[in-house]
């Protein structure tokens, strides 16, 4: 079982690494630095859990769909995506800049797009696959001194519950994990948050939820 995770960092990124892995995945990491990259995938290795890093500008569609192409030919096709991957600068309605907008969008949406497109045609070849995002409770009510996350994790939610909708019946999973919450406060963990990933991709055909909200 191969999972790739697309923005690793040592947060929720590595928590879900770990929690994939210890199913047995062996793991492609999408990360921003060969340093950090490596730092991840020997952590992982202290824990007996075998893990590739891949360097990518995810809100570049070049860079991320060249880092996938490199997965696929290193490793094969994933059985499980993770998108992990999200900016946000502060910013108001009345006062947000276009260039903060135009970013959070790149990284947090078309980053998912490009993704999905990346890993769904092997998924539709063998009818089965998992897709999972990270969302956020900012979809549901919007955080007006965050407009640039608050808008991008809106757009991530619409769109994974349309590809879900999309895919219906088939043996293709997609998701969202909406963290309801400040993660890494008390039951927002990112430990206790990838449990949550994991039970969505652990469901059987046929009982595929599109979206967990996540609150203690």
């Amino acid at each position: 079982m191969l999972t790739v995770v697309v923005g690793v960092g040592p947060g929720m990124g590595m928590s879900l690494a770990r929690r994939f892995g210890r199913e047995g995945a062996a793991l492609a990491l999408v990360v921003r630095s060969e340093a950090s990259g490596a730092g991840y995938v020997a952590e992982l290795a202290d824990l007996g859990i075998e893990a590739e890093a891949y360097v990518a500008d995810i809100g570049v569609e070049a860079s991320l769909r060249a880092a996938l192409a490199e997965v696929r030919e290193r490793q094969g096709d994933p059985d499980i995506a993770l998108f992990n991957a999200s900016v946000g600068a502060p910013g108001t309605p009345g006062e947000v800049a276009t260039a903060d907008l135009e970013e959070a969008w790149r990284v947090g949406v078309l980053g998912a797009v490009w993704t999905l497109q990346e890993v769904l045609p092997a998924m539709r070849a063998r009818d089965g696959g998992v897709f999972i995002a990270t969302g956020s409770g900012v979809a549901l009510a919007p955080w007006p001194a965050g407009t640039p996350i608050t808008l991008a994790k809106s757009a991530l939610r619409a769109y994974v519950l349309a590809a879900a909708r999309d895919l219906e019946g088939t043996g293709v999973h997609i998701a969202t994990v909406t963290i309801d919450g400040v993660l890494g406060v008390p039951g927002f963990e990112p430990d206790t948050v990838a449990e949550r990933f994991w039970s969505l991709a652990a469901q059987p055909r046929g009982e595929f939820d599109a979206e967990l909200v996540h609150r203690p």
